[in-house]
């Protein structure tokens, strides 16, 4: 089973290079600066967001750097809200080429995650350019060696947006409500992820539902490793892992029970 999920995937490869291409090609069309944008409007973002919270607001955090503290989790929740909100409607924008062609419909959802990750993975330029540069001679982050766990922190944080992503664009072909409804549930889980806040600040009796917010888990340990130098603890290793494995599973199985019922629909 898994040799064939294997070569399927490999078969329809050069296929999801293209629609990722497509992605890139209808995104910066007619663009003067283009693909520069990648990085441009992300660090435009966080000098935005940097002066808003840590001028106007005069949020900060004792021994850590705020700056990369806000950063690090903007980043992340981005690509998950955009990968994750493009997922969603995939599949319903492609009903015609799916009534033309055989296509493998997973492919819609995880071309729309993978194109948004490799805007993720271009802004992680000007992150890296914050944490090198900025802070005070107490703040400052050093590169250390458990930079070298950075990739597992990316990895769940894809493979969890790819089985929710799965998830939301089955979801959407049978109810269209979707649309409207994730758009407030991510308002939601944007104040209920500590992004430009520390977690130590709600009540104790609160933090133990917000620490077993997947999202929470994959930007604490980036933090972990890059502002405080040193391995998550085990918690967040399983709580990463766990999660996201069993989101994915999930989100894949229910995309293949349902996916030849989407015509239908169309």
């Amino acid at each position: 089973m898994l040799k064939n999920i294997y070569l399927n995937f490999k078969k329809y490869t050069f296929l999801m290079g293209q629609m990722v291409s497509r992605d890139f090609k209808v995104k910066y069309k007619r663009s003067v600066l283009g693909i520069i944008w990648s990085l441009l409007y992300p660090l435009l973002q966080m000098i935005v967001m940097a002066l808003i919270f840590s001028q106007m607001f005069r949020f900060k955090m004792e021994g850590v750097n705020y700056l990369v503290y806000l950063m690090t989790g903007l980043v992340m929740f981005n690509y998950f809200s955009e990968a994750s909100s493009s997922a969603m409607g995939s599949v319903c924008a492609n009903f015609n080429l799916m009534n033309k062609v055989y296509i493998p419909k997973y492919i819609f959802p995880l071309s729309k995650c993978l194109f948004v990750g490799i805007n993720f993975l271009l802004t992680l330029i000007p992150l890296l350019l914050i944490i090198l540069f900025s802070g005070d001679a107490t703040t400052h982050c050093t590169i250390n060696i458990y930079y070298l766990l950075l990739p597992i922190s990316y990895i769940c944080l894809f493979l969890f947006t790819v089985g929710l992503g799965f998830i939301l664009s089955t979801i959407s072909v049978f109810l269209r409500d979707i649309f409207y409804i994730y758009g407030i549930i991510m308002t939601m889980w944007q104040y209920f992820t500590p992004l430009f806040y520390d977690i130590s600040m709600i009540d104790p009796k609160l933090q133990i539902i917000f620490k077993f917010n997947p999202l929470y888990l994959y930007i604490d340990f980036t933090r972990q490793i890059i502002l405080y130098g040193h391995n998550p603890d085990l918690f967040t290793w399983l709580g990463c892992i766990i999660s996201s494995v069993l989101v994915f599973g999930f989100g894949c199985i229910l995309f293949k029970k349902k996916q030849d019922k989407f015509i239908y629909y169309a």
